[in-house]
């Protein structure tokens, strides 16, 4: 728990991420930018699709239309979250010369994308009255 708190204080502060370690190779720490900006991407277009979920399907019974709307914008928040918590945690794993850091969350965000996808086939099939 404390080292979650220091990271989310890194949030805030990267320069203090200088402190540790040594510089690592910049085409590392491009990358781990990059990969940062890919998960805001994934974040941005699941909360577009929660926000499209509850605009533009009026039609679609009201628990359907705020359940998924509001599993996506969930969705989106965590990935948001996930992103500078993995950014900081990677760069802070290179300075050290430590192996980079695992997790499970692209495999939950994953069965989360999977459940909504299902949950909209189902509306789809059954009729959006259902």
């Amino acid at each position: 728990m404390i080292e979650f708190v220091r990271n989310v204080r890194l949030w805030f502060a990267p320069q203090e991420i200088r402190q540790e370690g040594g510089t690592p190779d910049y085409r590392f720490s491009l990358a781990n930018e990059r990969t940062f900006l890919a998960w805001l991407r994934t974040a941005l277009a699941l909360v577009g699709g929660g926000f499209a979920v509850d605009q533009f399907l009026p039609d679609l019974r009201w628990g359907w239309r705020v359940g998924l709307a509001l599993a996506l914008l969930a969705a989106g928040v965590l990935c948001s979250l996930r992103a500078v918590n993995h950014w900081v945690r990677c760069e802070r794993a290179m300075r050290r010369g430590e192996d980079l850091p695992v997790s499970r969350f692209p495999a939950v965000l994953s069965l989360v994308v999977a459940v909504v996808a299902i949950a909209m086939v189902v509306v789809v099939l059954v009729g959006w009255e259902g």
